[in-house]
């Protein structure tokens, strides 16, 4: 089989499939018992050492969290027969669980984002699947979107792992009809279910599938770090996250943010953590005035070099005349979903790609 060739998503798969092959999206909701709290503590129902946390970690009530899931076209709860892999795409810092839907736009009445994965699923390019649109700050204060770097709702961007371990992923996999099943903790097990869970995210969600995934630092507010380092907006290291290769062997990070670590840090991390990541695929427009030099640049330097060879498949995109927008974060996603659950086995051949893509 050929390899696949990352590319400029087709002109029709922006456009809607036929109406009985298109998918749907459901809004559903979930008990969380891992988040920041409002005094900057971490609650949490699991037996977590608090310097690997960085702050104080206590008991606390569950919150009620909501996220957005894309079920294919012919999904049936109950044909448990038929099971599918899952896709989890992470948002941007101002977003929220609609981003991925609202931002990328309509066309015929659909979402372009699910026009996307519609033609690819009806195409026969990937298999259906299943795709979760979480709310990524795992805080008591969730829905404020505001950029504030002392407020709680952006620390809970840096421990979003611990919801997504602990509380969303069990909930998707007990819900709905996925290959995995995360309260299967055997060695066997843990090597079956990576390979059917894929997750990705633009911007600060590019920063999460590097720093909280792969493994790189979480940050905090230097009015509470009292360090004087960090970045111009007001955050600073703290320490690193443990990464989550145990669940995840296919990651993407599009138009990564400013605060995710650098590619050493990144590739050391991969290099010791027991699982070797399938896929990693980094992707930013070389206009984009936010994320091209302070977030991917930095993220990739050096990452191979570290890395070894603990990683199979490295692709490092950047796109001509891209910004920090919805064409590039498309065209990352309709790539990355079909090197992750193509159907064609080429790219499973361990290579690294370097690349510029002139179209997207």
């Amino acid at each position: 089989m050929k390899n696949i060739e990352v590319k400029s998503v087709p002109a029709e798969y922006k456009k809607a499939v036929a109406k009985e092959l298109q998918g749907t999206i459901t809004e559903v909701s979930y008990s969380v018992q891992n988040y920041i709290n409002q005094s900057r503590q971490l609650v949490t129902n699991q037996n977590i050492n608090s310097q690997e946390v960085g702050r104080e970690t206590v008991e606390g009530v569950s919150i009620i969290k909501k996220c957005n899931v894309y079920l294919p076209s012919g999904y049936n709860e109950d044909d448990k027969n038929t099971q599918y892999n899952v896709l989890y795409l992470l948002h941007g810092v101002g977003g929220n669980r609609y981003e991925w839907l609202d931002g990328s736009g309509n066309v015929d009445g659909n979402f372009v984002i699910c026009n996307i994965f519609d033609n690819l699923i009806a195409n026969g390019d990937i298999n259906p699947l299943i795709i979760v649109f979480p709310d990524g700050r795992s805080a008591y204060d969730w829905t404020d979107d505001s950029f504030n770097s002392e407020g709680t709702n952006m620390l809970g961007f840096y421990y979003f792992d611990y919801e997504l371990r602990y509380d969303l992923i069990p909930f998707i996999e007990s819900k709905y009809n996925i290959y995995v099943d995360i309260k299967d903790k055997s060695s066997k097990g843990i090597a079956y279910n990576r390979m059917h869970r894929a997750i990705a995210g633009l911007s600060m969600g590019g920063m999460q599938s590097l720093n909280l995934i792969v493994g790189g630092y979480r940050c905090d507010s230097k009015v509470y770090t009292g360090t004087k380092g960090g970045w111009s907006n007001g955050l600073d290291k703290t320490v690193l996250a443990p990464g989550m290769e145990d669940l995840f062997t296919y990651v993407g990070a599009f138009s990564n943010a400013p605060t995710s670590s650098d590619g050493k840090v990144l590739g050391a991390s991969i290099a010791s953590c027991g699982h070797r990541l399938r896929l990693l695929y980094i992707t930013c427009g070389d206009m984009d005035g936010i994320a091209s030099q302070d977030g991917y640049a930095k993220a990739i330097d050096g990452i191979i070099e570290a890395v070894g060879d603990h990683l199979d498949n490295y692709y490092q995109i950047l796109i001509e005349g891209g910004f920090h927008d919805f064409n590039v974060w498309n065209n990352g996603a309709y790539n990355f979903i079909r090197l992750s659950f193509g159907k064609s086995e080429g790219h499973l051949k361990q290579h690294v790609v370097k690349m510029t893509l002139h179209s997207y």
